[in-house]
């Protein structure tokens, strides 16, 4: 077995993201493409150029946005150039952004960062439950981060939930976007085959509990897709979490599932496996609560 501190992988490898990128042809490890749509980048959703004056006086004041990218070996660099991307997204629409990022992106920055955010993007390594690794709540389903700012990006440390929900103070109404994680979404680590229904069920449940106590209304996991339209909808709709989720353009809901937190109290859930077994978009929270509310 692998070290714990190191094993829990992302979703996503360099050679899935090419692969992706070719629409319906097969992939390794059986897993089936996603849809071409799959490769939006975010740059390329609602450009705010396209937006009106109106969208943009919607888009309230300055809203807060934390971007932070964990220790991912060699993956690292490409999810910084994603968060960067994201973290322009945000700024063009008139967010104040802060940017973490591996070396750098210990507990502590995070944690001071986050406080009062209404947005918070983490892209690296996951770690939930169920998973066959040893540690519980002070290492599951939170992030991973630097264990110290060593200028490694392999020195992970998993702040699980225990301290997501201690440490962390969102603003009311925050939206977390989870992103190229394992577990969170529901799914398993790369290569390690598909979990069961029940299971991820449980893994979508448990690795949102510690941020929604920390004051997020809706938890988003986005495990091998561009979680930009999320951003777009934030600022310029007046969709539900729930509707949001549904606009992403690699929904499908042909397998759809819902269900009721066991976690958190009046908390519902929907997952959006694009074939059986294949869990890599969720969303957990008060899907009620509204783009508008958001701002």
């Amino acid at each position: 077995m692998r070290d714990p501190n190191k094993g829990a992988q992302r979703a996503s490898s360099g050679r899935f993201r090419l692969l992706v990128a070719l629409a319906f042809c097969a992939v390794a490890l059986s897993v089936t493409a996603l849809p071409a749509a799959a490769t939006t980048t975010a740059a390329a959703v609602a450009a705010p150029s396209s937006l009106s004056a109106t969208q943009r006086a919607a888009a309230g004041a300055h809203p807060k946005v934390v971007v932070v990218v964990g220790p991912a070996g060699s993956a690292t660099s490409r999810y910084i150039a994603m968060a960067r991307e994201l973290a322009a997204q945000a700024r063009s629409y008139g967010a104040t952004v802060i940017e973490i990022y591996s070396p750098n992106a210990t507990w502590s920055r995070v944690r001071s960062a986050t406080a009062g955010a209404n947005l918070l993007i983490y892209l690296g390594h996951g770690n939930g439950t169920p998973s066959p690794y040893a540690g519980g709540p002070d290492s599951h389903n939170g992030m991973g981060l630097n264990a110290s700012a060593s200028g490694s990006h392999s020195n992970v440390r998993y702040y699980g939930e225990t301290y997501v929900s201690k440490d962390i103070r969102l603003a009311p109404n925050a939206v977390v976007i989870l992103n190229h994680l394992c577990y969170a979404s529901g799914n398993n680590e790369w290569g390690k085959g598909n979990p069961t229904r029940s299971v991820a069920i449980q893994r979508v449940d448990n690795y949102g509990a510690g941020f929604l106590r920390a004051g997020a209304a809706a938890v988003f996991a986005e495990g091998i897709t561009d979680p930009g339209y999320i951003i777009s909808s934030l600022f310029t709709s007046g969709r539900s979490m729930a509707d949001i989720f549904w606009a992403s353009p690699d929904a499908t809901s042909r397998y759809s599932i819902s269900f009721s937190s066991k976690r958190t109290t009046g908390a519902k859930a929907l997952m959006d496996p694009y074939e059986p077994d294949r869990y890599y978009r969720s969303v957990i929270g008060s899907l009620t609560v509204t783009a508008a509310d958001w701002r």
